[in-house]
């Protein structure tokens, strides 16, 4: 997985804290994150696009569901915020 996760910009990266926010909410992995709350957050749609040629997501215009390494991935952000807030 890791050379899938190499060099993820920000915008990629953002969605993976989306899913962490959601993560420490609910206490379950994330598999998948709406795409438009209705709030007016959304994905950049290049990360979107970057998570999908990297293998991390599939997306329809309603969500973005992780692939097995792309929800590995959420989990080990969870792990690191917790790692850093000495959990």
């Amino acid at each position: 997985m890791a050379s899938r996760t190499d060099d993820l910009s920000d915008k990629a990266l953002s969605i993976f804290a989306f899913a962490a926010y959601h993560r420490l909410l609910s206490g379950e992995r994330v598999l998948s994150v709406i795409r438009k709350d209705g709030k007016g957050h959304e994905p950049d749609p290049a990360g979107v696009a970057e998570l999908e040629q990297k293998g991390l997501a599939t997306s329809t215009p309603e969500d973005i569901s992780f692939t097995e390494d792309g929800a590995d991935f959420a989990e080990a952000v969870v792990e690191s915020i917790r790692r850093e807030a000495g959990r």
